[in-house]
């Protein structure tokens, strides 16, 4: 007895034939569970697989229609979350991994050993672990979940990706343990403990608005009626211009890792995209992005300690103060970086922020204290350069307050001096009133009018008042 030859085709995503839309509904729930097929689909499938093969048996065809039918590589059984953690899944007492299937992939564990890293084996697959990654179990996420990362870090990882060209896969996974599709790539650069998908990625994050990108932050859209049909998700790197209508995505997609220029929010399905900021970021430092910054919200990080600062310190938070004390005016004490590794640069950048306080003595020692740390992320204090006494309030007295003044939401006296200071300078045509001490679109335009008369262009010119912007108005 012959076994008939069938060929597959795949139906065009953008065709609403019946035939079309029929055929992706059941690639999809053909997937195993492991890619997110549905269990008793997948079941089913299996038994249809045995049914027909006994048949066959019976009718003296041997195993041939069940080879055929069989997918290469899959299990002899239903493949489970619980089956990823190896040795574990035996174990009563490790709580299940919830969320429902989903073809882009489920929730699940790192897999393997992470490698050196990616770049050395694009097809890898590595074993399961046995020992599992602890993740969150609820919808709530638990205390120590989150790694704390910055803006650079997050690009920098996602660039990790765009250089090795990892291939796209649903099922594959990278040398580091994430899944290779879209929402391992976010799970990736985020550093997270687990392989999440679009539909449990937000409990990482807060919503924000569009106006609030800033790099590492990520545009998601996740379909709950099926996830089949446009979910995505990208990393947001910066705008391209001053329009905003289009950003360099960072995305895992078919057939590869890519970084490109992207309409806002997507090629498809735009305006169903939502802005997220995950939970653990640190720093308002952009990697690498357009636009800098951050605000009050993503800067505002907690006093780590003294023991983090001084001579023989290498670690994230010298890199973030750094970055803080160069907004607030101390560039000129750093030939390069600033960077992880404490140096001169930034014993004396601290401490001419400090003298800015009116502080001497061991107070003005050079080294961050817990009142010195909360006047650089929360914007306070005097800025290096500015005003060291009592008496006037000048334009030209004070230095640049930190970028995170100047956002959406923001409500403070600098956004008042820099609308007069526009006004001043013949950039204020975009006021109906005021100025006042709210941001708004006025601000920005007349912002971007003072940069654009600069000879800047692109993100240079994006009306969000940075150190050089501040110098230049107020000069």
């Amino acid at each position: 007895m012959s076994v008939p030859v069938f060929e597959e085709f795949e139906p065009a995503a953008d065709c609403g034939c019946p035939g079309c839309a029929q055929q992706r509904r059941d690639l999809a729930l053909g997937l195993p569970v492991r890619a997110g097929g549905h269990p008793a689909a997948h079941g089913a499938r299996r038994a249809l697989v045995l049914v027909t093969a006994a048949g066959v048996v019976l009718g003296g065809g041997g195993t041939g229609v069940a080879t055929a039918l069989a997918r290469p590589g899959e299990p002899a059984g239903p493949f489970t979350p619980a089956d990823a953690r190896g040795e574990a899944a035996s174990d009563p007492s490790m709580p299940p991994w919830p969320g429902p299937d989903t073809p882009q992939g489920g929730r699940g564990p790192l897999y393997g050993t992470p490698g050196p890293g990616p770049g050395t084996s694009p097809t890898q697959t590595p074993t399961p672990p046995t020992t599992p990654v602890t993740t969150p179990t609820t919808g709530q996420i638990a205390t120590g979940v989150l790694r704390r990362t910055t803006r650079a870090e997050i690009i920098n990882r996602a660039k990790l990706w765009v250089t090795a060209q990892v291939p796209y896969s649903m099922e594959k996974y990278w040398s580091d343990g994430y899944r290779q599709d879209c929402s391992g790539f976010i799970s990736m650069a985020w550093n997270l403990r687990s392989n999440e998908w679009t539909g449990s990625l937000d409990r990482f994050a807060e919503r924000i608005d569009r106006t609030e990108l800033q790099p590492g932050d990520i545009l998601l859209f996740h379909n709950p009626a099926n996830p089949t049909r446009g979910s995505h998700v990208t990393i947001f790197g910066g705008w391209t211009d001053y329009t905003h209508t289009s950003y360099i995505a960072y995305e895992q997609t078919k057939p590869r890792t890519r970084k490109q220029a992207t309409p806002m929010a997507y090629w498809e399905n735009s305006d169903r995209y939502v802005a997220y900021r995950y939970k653990g970021v640190v720093s308002g430092g952009s990697g690498g992005g357009t636009t800098g910054g951050g605000s009050a919200a993503t800067q505002a990080t907690p006093y780590p300690g003294a023991g983090k600062f001084g001579p023989g310190t290498d670690n994230a938070y010298v890199t973030q103060l750094g970055k803080l004390l160069v907004e607030r005016g101390g560039r000129k004490y750093y030939s390069k970086g600033p960077g992880p590794k404490w140096g001169e640069a930034d014993r004396r950048a601290t401490q001419a922020f400090q003298l800015a306080q009116g502080w001497k003595g061991k107070a003005a020692d050079g080294l961050p204290g817990p009142q010195t740390w909360k006047l650089l992320v929360t914007g306070g204090g005097r800025s290096i350069g500015g005003s060291g006494g009592s008496g006037g309030s000048s334009a030209h007295a004070t230095g640049f307050p930190g970028r995170g003044y100047f956002r959406p939401g923001q409500s403070n006296a600098y956004v008042e001096k820099l609308g007069k200071q526009l006004v001043k300078r013949g950039f204020g045509k975009h006021y109906l009133s005021g100025p006042g001490p709210r941001w708004t679109e006025a601000d920005r335009r007349n912002v971007e009018a003072f940069q654009r008369a600069q000879g800047w262009r692109g993100g240079a010119a994006d009306g969000y008042p940075g150190p050089e912007t501040w110098r230049r108005l107020f000069r």
